[in-house]
C-alpha cells in the first residue's frame, strides 16, 4: 500500500483529515504515531471543526515541518519556502485551502454539518483532499 492510500484508508478508518495527513508522514521524520495523532487532533474539519484551512494541508505542513531543524535560519527559510510551494500546488489541484470552500458549506454552522451529512462530504470530497495533499507530500520529501 502506498503512503498516498495508506492516508486515505487511515481517514476512512475514522481519523480526521489532519491526523490521516500527519500520521502518514510525521513517523517518516521521526515523529511516533501517537504523537501525531494526538497533535493534529484539533485540526480537523478546517481547524477545529471552523471550516478554515483544509485539515490535509495542516496535516501536511506540520510534517513537513518535522523534516527541517528550525533552530537553523537557513532550514527555516527552506522550510517556509517547501510550505509556501505546497500550498500553492494544493490550491492549484483543489481551487483552494479552505475547508469551508472545498466542501461548499461553513461546519462551524447547524445547516454546514447537516449539509456536510446529508451530501456525504466525509466519504465524497474529504479522501480526495486527503489523497491530494498526500501525494503532493510524496513529491516533496
Amino acid at each position: 500500500m502506498s503512503d498516498v492510500e495508506a492516508a486515505v484508508t487511515c481517514f476512512k478508518e475514522g481519523f480526521s483529515c489532519s491526523q490521516a495527513t500527519l500520521v502518514t508522514y510525521g513517523p517518516k521524520q521521526g515523529f511516533d504515531r501517537e504523537t501525531a495523532i494526538k497533535i493534529a487532533s484539533t485540526f480537523g474539519g478546517g481547524m477545529g471543526m471552523s471550516g478554515e484551512t483544509c485539515g490535509a494541508v495542516t496535516g501536511a505542513l506540520m510534517a513537513l515541518g518535522l523534516k527541517h531543524d528550525m533552530t537553523d535560519p537557513e532550514a527555516k527559510a527552506n522550510s517556509l519556502q517547501r510550505a509556501k510551494q505546497f500550498l500553492d500546488k494544493f490550491q492549484g489541484c483543489n481551487g483552494s485551502t479552505i475547508c469551508w470552500n472545498l466542501r461548499g458549506c461553513d461546519l462551524s454552522t447547524l445547516e454546514g454539518k447537516a449539509y456536510m451529512k446529508e451530501n456525504k462530504l466525509n466519504e465524497t470530497i474529504c479522501p480526495k483532499l486527503v489523497w491530494s495533499a498526500t501525494e503532493i507530500m510524496e513529491q516533496m520529501l
